[in-house]
């Protein structure tokens, strides 16, 4: 007995002290990369969102990807695309200062759903949607779920169908049990993150060079906290089981559509989830050399693309 007691006290100990590792982590984060923007309450959570441009022009709404933060997009692609739009930068329900408050408002309906909400709140009609990664699966739910709201979707390396499993980097994350990643969450999960950071983002920026700066400008410091592993790892579960079901619905969409993937993506398969998108009417391009982080590694060439996704749109409306 008195062998277990002890193996507990010492288990106790680790976690203890996990845990306040993680919170002085989490303040070290919050204070690198503060709240750029403002909040909106809505249905099941709320929306961080950061606004630049005149709202007489379209809009645009930008939807970061899995274990990101709007910083992806004002990083350096946003400001390229102020002068002509009106552009809304959001943080995904759960992510970067946006909120959510069960794990399942991660499925892709109730993401859609929310970021819906946020727009109509805020009078926003007919937007192209630009969205990244797991963005990209979000911005279509969007589209199958309100046609009559979305002009046009312009799909940056997007999540569009199934995976036969977790990207290997993402794989620490895919935890059914709520309890149990709200547990790793809030003791060893931060710190770990905190450790292997540049390996972690090294691996999501292959083959390309990660920027120095990611941590901040980015705000990839924003990952460094309980709520963004546990969000995360919602995210993995929510869309493994809603994207199956979305891809069969795919035949549905009829508005103007294209999809930008860097050849050398290591995160997504260009031709298990950018060529496919064809038969549906959407354009498809790749850029050679690049990888995954196109809106920060390739953000001239990403207008460009957006650009043309918008012209496309104001010319069926």
């Amino acid at each position: 007995m008195t062998t277990i007691l002890l193996i507990l006290l010492v288990i106790t100990v680790f976690l203890a002290s996990m845990h306040l590792w993680t919170r002085k982590l989490t303040r070290e984060g919050t204070e690198k990369v503060p709240q750029p923007g403002e909040v909106v309450s809505v249905r099941g959570g709320s929306i961080h969102y950061v606004e630049k441009g005149d709202p007489a022009n379209p809009t645009l709404i930008m939807i970061h990807g899995l274990a990101g933060q709007l910083q992806h997009y004002t990083y350096a692609l946003m400001d390229r695309l102020t002068d002509d739009f009106h552009v809304i930068a959001v943080d995904r329900p759960g992510s970067g200062y946006s909120t959510r408050d069960t794990a399942d408002l991660a499925r892709l309906p109730e993401q859609a759903r929310m970021i819906m909400e946020f727009l109509d709140k805020k009078g926003v009609s007919d937007p192209v949607l630009v969205g990244h990664s797991m963005g990209g699966a979000v911005s279509l739910a969007m589209a199958l779920d309100y046609p009559d709201k979305v002009a046009g979707l312009a799909l940056l390396a997007p999540l569009t169908h199934e995976m036969p499993s977790t990207p290997p980097v993402f794989k620490p994350l895919e935890i059914r049990a709520e309890w149990l990643r709200t547990l790793i969450g809030n003791t060893v999960a931060v710190p770990v993150a905190a450790k292997t950071a540049p390996k972690t983002i090294g691996a999501v920026f292959d083959p390309e060079p990660a920027p120095a700066d990611f941590l901040d400008r980015a705000g990839g410091a924003l990952g460094l906290r309980p709520s963004a592993f546990i969000s995360a790892s919602q995210d993995v579960i929510g869309v493994d089981a809603s994207i199956g079901a979305q891809s069969q619905r795919y035949g549905e969409l009829n508005l103007p559509g294209g999809v930008l993937f860097g050849a050398g993506d290591v995160i997504l398969s260009p031709a298990a989830h950018g060529a496919p998108m064809i038969q549906f009417g959407f354009s498809y391009e790749q850029l050679e050399g690049m990888g995954h982080m196109i809106p920060i590694t390739a953000p001239d060439t990403c207008a460009a693309f957006i650009r043309g996704i918008s012209d496309r749109a104001r010319i069926k409306a």
